[in-house]
């Protein structure tokens, strides 16, 4: 009897100790990930809070996440700006556009290049991932872009986009791991590649679409150079953030002349670093807003290519 008590109070030890040990990895799993958001949050927050606080004020320091002298001047200052409406306006059509465009063709290219009766599919892949680390240089597809047409013109910022190397083989290996007999029993019931397509690939690649499409969508919205580079001449063609790049540059000239301080600083309340601040909010507020929406789909998006069976 005496033996049997021990055997039992042996068999309990280890499901106490693993008990334990979970309740510690738990605790200490909370900290680092309470740790890891504050640390995230933190220029986030600080950087709002900066944007909403009287810029000379600001100067003084000891900022941390609430303003001290609340104020809307900097956002005012940003929003004035001459070209500013015209360069949203832009940005707005170009990300739209240009993530539908982009991702139909990425879309359509990566599943031409999945099907296995493809010829030269290994060939045509490795070709594409060279043009990932090898490109003519700037001046060259500057010209090319020229003798196109594309230069001063708001097809520049879309065109050039629609095919990404990178893109279209994230999206091939999605589908490449999509079963063969959802294809065969649909070309069995007289179904061609453009129903199988739209009707049974693309409903089934909605994670990698919506991953495909935050990176397109991120990029097209954050693109500046582009602007400068094609459009500089061209107004009617300027982006938001080549405009608040421009605004940026006015402000944290420090060689500049005094007239071109007075006309980027609207007030005396503002200053280089809340304007910097108020435009970076402007910047990151649509992406921030878009995100929730997709962050599903993120997620399984980004373990494309993490299990193998």
């Amino acid at each position: 009897m005496k033996q049997k008590k021990v055997n039992e109070a042996e068999g309990k030890a280890p499901k106490y100790k693993s008990s334990i040990s979970n309740s510690v990895f738990v605790v200490f799993n909370t900290i680092f990930m309470i740790v890891f958001v504050v640390i995230t949050l933190y220029p986030v927050l600080n950087t709002l809070a900066v944007s909403f606080n009287d810029g000379t004020d600001a100067l003084r320091g000891g900022i941390h996440i609430l303003p001290r002298k609340l104020t809307l001047q900097n956002y005012k200052t940003v929003l004035n700006k001459d070209n500013l409406m015209t360069g949203a306006w832009i940005s707005v059509a170009r990300t739209v556009l240009g993530t539908i465009t982009a991702l139909l063709a990425n879309a359509i290219l990566a599943f031409i290049v999945s099907r296995k009766r493809f010829m030269f599919k290994s060939q045509l892949s490795l070709f594409w991932v060279i043009t990932m680390y090898v490109n003519g240089g700037m001046i060259p597809i500057f010209l090319l872009y020229q003798n196109l047409g594309l230069t001063n013109s708001f097809w520049v910022y879309i065109i050039p986009g629609m095919i990404s190397a990178f893109n279209m083989l994230v999206m091939r290996t999605y589908m490449q791991g999509i079963p063969d007999s959802l294809e065969e029993s649909a070309q069995l019931d007289g179904a061609g590649y453009t129903t199988i397509f739209a009707k049974i690939i693309s409903p089934l690649c909605k994670p990698v679409y919506a991953t495909v499409a935050l990176f397109i969508a991120v990029g097209q919205w954050n693109s500046w150079f582009d602007a400068m580079l094609y459009n500089r001449m061209s107004a009617q063609y300027t982006t938001l953030q080549y405009e608040l790049m421009k605004l940026l540059s006015s402000v944290s000239n420090q060689g500049g002349s005094a007239e071109t301080m007075k006309n980027a600083l609207s007030s005396a309340a503002v200053t280089p670093t809340s304007v910097r601040a108020a435009a970076t909010i402007l910047t990151m507020l649509p992406i921030i807003c878009l995100y929730p929406f997709l962050q599903r789909y993120f997620v399984a998006g980004l373990t494309i290519g993490g299990v193998k069976e």
